[in-house]
């Protein structure tokens, strides 16, 4: 049972808590009429602010309200500001080892916990059969040999740079639509989220173990787009376009749909599975009942742990329910390596690669059932939650102030929204009750037809993403060494990052772009303080 914390005032950081929590029955149909009975069965015994918290008393309410409130005066921080994930915030030095500290909140038996799931992410799987005990059974396909070879240094992938450069913390997915009466059960249910292509399955991966061939390289190739500026000032973005060369398992469905992905960084993952779900149906407005242009919704998926439909929170397309399901589809679809929430032994291979499904795997019975038997995969889960938001910089400076209300004005945190206080009834004691900066709704948005990847998952569509949470932002380039943003990696700087925004942006984004060059430079100094 997590501890109840005292919420002293708005002076003092707010501690910890999410839960698990489904948010409707199995049958699907009933989702969006079950979530608002809820909410208004909740709202008629619930007295003031926040009534779909029913995590929090009436006075907690009050307090997490006042908090969280759009900040009125931008001539100084906020309380608690600085401190972006609560308790948990890591205080170290901001060098390139900033996303791999532990919550700084975590006890010292759950720091050993943590450093022992480090040490799995970060292992090399090697083919079956091996003489290296339990570390066998790579592949046969993979995109990377471990975790850390896409979540680089626990950050951010990106795309190639130039031919001779391997896309390892980046990859294509791939699917085709519906054809049958069955495939569109199963995605109308939530059994699955997309078709996979026939013969190559969810995602292109463009390494084997040795007997068989790769599937495929990845090819990207770039058309520049010049964007005029205010006060003189242009800019210049890079529009990519995908194929697949060399492909090692004959040609691909007509039908096929590619969509590119970079590894996310994995700050911050415990602390988003810890919001109250009510908080993001709270936020959802399917209709744009309010008029703003600003029309998120909710990516509803089946939890595989539960079976149960819940909010999905993780993931470019919102996919994903909790951080176990995302580790779990990472270790089988990303290295080939089966897993309790994933115990096919053979990964993405279809059955239209026979030779791939012939391969030898490395599971030992003596160990458990899958090639990762728990608890690898616990352990590797409990890592991944616990990887530590690193303290903000500068958030006093005047810049970054001023910054920090052309934000507001030009209305992107309509989308990511600023901050949360965390569950009291999260699993997780050092995620509980805790006052998070994470600027992003977590819901789906129309980003328009620049960004559009023309490819549905589940509940999202093929102009709609997930908005990306912005926390650690700006040491991406300390940490990774670079500074490619989006999905695909495709914008070289926050700037194009921002200039890629359309859709529901498109508002936001022409308002940066009318900007004076000395407020679009606050705008952009602030998003590097994230």
């Amino acid at each position: 049972m997590c501890r109840r914390q005292q919420l002293p005032d708005d002076r003092q950081a707010i501690r910890h808590s999410q839960s698990r929590k489904t948010i409707g029955p199995k049958a699907v149909q009933a989702i969006v009429a079950t979530t608002a009975m809820c909410l208004a069965a909740a709202s008629a015994l619930a007295d003031g602010p926040l009534p779909h918290r029913d995590d929090l008393s009436a006075e907690d309410r009050a307090r997490v309200a006042a908090v969280t409130a759009p900040p009125q005066d931008f001539s100084k921080p906020q309380g608690f500001e600085a401190m972006t994930g609560g308790a948990a915030t890591s205080r170290a030095r901001a060098n390139a080892n900033a996303f791999s500290h532990p919550s700084a909140n975590l006890s010292f038996e759950a720091r050993q916990e943590f450093f022992l799931g480090n040490g799995l992410f970060k292992k090399l799987w090697v083919s079956a059969p091996s003489s290296t005990q339990a570390s066998d059974g790579l592949g046969p396909l993979f995109n990377a040999r471990s975790c850390q070879r896409c979540h680089l240094k626990d950050g951010r992938g990106h795309p190639p740079n130039g031919p001779d450069d391997l896309a390892t913390s980046m990859f294509l997915r791939l699917s085709v639509p519906p054809r049958t009466e069955a495939e569109h059960a199963a995605l109308a249910s939530r059994h699955i989220q997309v078709v996979p292509e026939p013969t190559y399955g969810g995602q292109l991966q463009d390494f084997a173990v040795p007997g068989i061939p790769a599937e495929g390289r990845m090819v990207i190739t770039y058309e520049e787009i010049a964007v005029e500026l205010a006060g003189g000032e242009t800019a210049s973005l890079r529009k990519p376009s995908y194929s697949v060369a060399e492909p090692g398992y004959g040609d691909f469905h007509p039908d096929v749909m590619l969509s590119p992905r970079i590894a996310p960084p994995m700050i911050g993952l415990g602390l988003i599975e810890a919001i109250h779900p009510g908080d993001i149906i709270a936020r959802a407005d399917p209709d744009d009942a309010d008029g703003d242009g600003i029309s998120g919704r909710i990516s509803y998926v089946r939890d595989p742990g539960s079976d149960e439909i819940v909010v999905g929170r993780f993931g470019w397309k919102a996919s994903n329910p909790t951080v176990r399901a995302q580790t779990a589809g990472a270790f089988s679809g990303d290295i080939g390596i089966s897993n309790p929430g994933a115990p096919n032994h053979w990964g993405d291979c279809t059955k239209q690669q026979p030779d791939c499904l012939k391969m030898p795997d490395g599971a030992q019975p003596r160990l458990g059932d899958t090639e990762a038997p728990d608890p690898v995969l616990d352990l590797v889960e409990f890592y991944s939650l616990n990887l530590a938001v690193p303290k903000r910089r500068d958030v006093d400076d005047a810049q970054v102030l001023r910054g920090k209300e052309q934000f507001h004005t030009a209305g992107c945190a309509g989308c990511h929204q600023p901050n949360y206080v965390t569950s009291r009834n999260a699993l997780h004691k050092e995620h509980a009750f805790q006052l998070i900066w994470p600027y992003s709704d977590l819901l789906l948005h129309d980003m328009g037809e620049g960004l559009a990847d023309n490819r549905p998952v589940g509940d999202a569509s093929g102009r709609e993403w997930r908005t990306a949470p912005l926390w650690g932002i700006g040491l991406t380039e300390t940490v990774n060494g670079h500074t490619f943003f989006l999905h695909d990696g495709r914008a070289r700087n926050l700037l194009e990052a921002v200039l890629w925004h359309g859709g529901e942006a498109q508002a936001a984004r022409d308002t940066v772009v009318a900007m004076q060059p000395e407020d679009r430079a606050a705008l952009i100094r602030f998003l590097e303080s994230l």
